[in-house]
């Protein structure tokens, strides 16, 4: 658990830290928003891509290999991005980095799955996913106050680390190969198609698909928003950050047990409803002091991070075994494009006034909330297969 943490860690902090890094970019590179949404979404299409790639071999070997083999080409993508020479090199850094990040996220939750009895997953699930909360307290902050030197600091520190968590996981995790037992059951065509036409697995794709519009379309301008237009400075965002992840951290655990003791359906629906209220206070904010700001944005950090433990459990468990490296790999590629795609659409829809604030933000909060709704009814229709 340890291991996979670790990989899930640097892999999330590697991707959450350049969207608090906006008003840095912006100024440093020169940058408007819209090129930012694309240098935010650059990462996740590469992920996207590469995870439908994925497919094709993810099933076919030791998930011990697989894992380190990703993390080797995602510590090179992370370093690229801190030696970048300029933005171009740096949009192609983000690419490396998401190609192979976004798969050792697709390694990382069918070990659980191949692991965990479907009765605990969910505790399993959110155990790994509280690396979400450890980046925001731990890695988000240094990441911030580092960058104040440089904004090369946060990626050559990162690529440093996941050297080191590479090393271990090449000492601890064991070799996994359960699943390659039933290879002459089903061939990948056949379990492509079946992943492609199986309709109950359309339900998995859409849910996903609205999760990520829901969030990734407010998450990348936030530290942005908060900055312009509700007058933080940009050397208290790390205590937002902090916060966050702090209050989620202390509770993920917590939610996963839950997911499992009263269902994971049921955890989902109440959680995604409370979420939407956060979601329209955070894109409505006015200039207020930096404690109002940080109790709203941690309430919506909360909600947004626990809502997505007992998705994952549930996807996790709509296939069996045999399938879930690939379907892990897909629901990746999913994942991946439909949080590209937020990004440049909540890009479009923000411009920059006069005095330099983001304007209808509001508006990429009702598309957030419109998603989230999606999700609810999409999430009722998901069925467990297990195993």
């Amino acid at each position: 658990m340890f291991v996979l943490a670790g990989a899930q860690f640097v892999h999330i902090l590697d991707f959450v830290i350049l969207m608090p890094m906006g008003p840095q970019f912006m100024r440093e590179l020169g940058i408007s928003p819209q090129q930012f949404g694309f240098l935010v979404s650059v990462y996740t299409f590469s992920a996207a891509l590469w995870s439908i790639a994925g497919t094709l071999f993810m099933d076919r070997f030791d998930r011990k290999s697989t894992l380190l083999t990703l993390y080797l080409g995602f510590t090179l993508g992370t370093l690229a991005c801190g030696l970048a020479p300029g933005f171009e090199f740096l949009l192609f850094g983000r690419a490396v980095a998401g190609a192979f990040g976004g798969l050792m996220g697709a390694v990382v939750f069918s070990i659980i799955g191949d692991t965990f009895h479907e009765s605990r997953r969910g505790a399993a699930t959110g155990t790994v996913m509280s690396a979400f909360a450890i980046a925001s307290v731990i890695g988000v902050p240094i990441g911030l106050w580092a960058s104040h030197l440089s904004w090369r600091l946060p990626f050559v520190g990162l690529s440093a680390l996941s050297v080191l968590m590479m090393l271990v996981a090449l000492q601890v995790l064991p070799s996994m190969k359960t699943h390659l037992g039933s290879r002459n059951v089903s061939s990948v065509v056949e379990d492509l198609r079946f992943m492609v036409v199986n309709r109950d697995l359309w339900s998995a794709y859409g849910m996903i698909v609205a999760l990520m519009f829901a969030a990734f379309s407010v998450i990348p301008f936030l530290a942005t928003y908060l900055v312009r237009n509700v007058g933080l400075a940009e050397r208290e965002l790390p205590y937002i950050y902090l916060c966050g992840g702090a209050v989620t951290f202390a509770t993920s655990r917590l939610i996963g047990r839950l997911a499992d003791r009263y269902g994971k359906h049921r955890m989902f629906v109440i959680l995604s409803a409370i979420s939407m209220l956060p979601i329209f206070f955070v894109t409505h904010l006015p200039r207020v002091p930096l404690a109002v700001a940080i109790l709203v944005t941690t309430f919506f950090t909360l909600l947004i991070s626990s809502r997505a433990i007992p998705v994952m459990s549930l996807i996790t468990s709509s296939v069996e075994s045999r399938r879930r490296g690939r379907f892990m790999s897909l629901t990746s590629a999913v994942q991946q494009m439909a949080s590209g795609l937020a990004s440049l659409v909540a890009g479009m829809i923000l411009t920059e006034a006069a005095s330099g604030e983001l304007m209808h933000y509001k508006w990429v909060g009702y598309l957030s909330i419109a998603a989230t709704l999606v999700s609810i009814a999409l999430g009722r229709r998901l069925k467990i297969v297990g195993g």
